[in-house]
């Protein structure tokens, strides 16, 4: 279940409370979903992890200004899980991080890292990197979402 969202002194929106909190499509959808701009993020984010689950991911983490209190945000961020994977059937777009990931964006609306890829800024992995808020350098939270036996990953991929 994902908790409600906190306000955060000196972040300009609410976010959720710091751990990493496991949820599932549906529930995304449902919170996070609302609008016409976070609709398109939303297929873009199952289209991704359709990809992802094709290549042995098991789990994302579900970041940035989709999981927070801002109407209209521009994209999401999320990292995915590497272990188990075969790398040779993952799509060459999740490792291309040039020009601040414009191929990632164009095709799916969000960037996508490693896990366990350090961001080079912070010297943190991207899973602990995720889990601080840029504005205030305080704990949030994120979501992981178990993509290998989410159903709307299923459905997707019957398709």
């Amino acid at each position: 279940m994902i908790p409600d969202l906190i306000p955060l002194s000196g972040s300009p929106w609410d976010v959720l409370p710091p751990g990493v909190h496991v949820a599932t499509f549906a529930e995304v959808e449902v919170r996070f979903a609302y609008n016409e701009r976070r609709r398109e993020l939303f297929g873009g984010l199952v289209e991704a992890s359709v990809n992802l689950v094709s290549a042995g991911c098991q789990r994302i983490i579900l970041d940035g200004s989709y999981t927070t209190a801002k109407p209209i945000p521009t994209d999401y961020d999320a990292c995915w899980d590497p272990t188990g994977m075969d790398f040779t059937k993952l799509d060459p777009v999740f490792g291309d991080f040039d020009n601040g990931r414009a191929n990632q964006k164009a095709r799916f609306g969000g960037e996508f890292f490693p896990s366990t890829m350090v961001e080079s800024g912070s010297g943190r992995a991207f899973l602990d990197f995720f889990q601080v808020d840029r504005f205030t350098g305080e704990q949030k939270g994120v979501l992981s979402i178990s993509i290998n036996t989410d159903q709307a990953v299923a459905r997707r991929m019957k398709q």
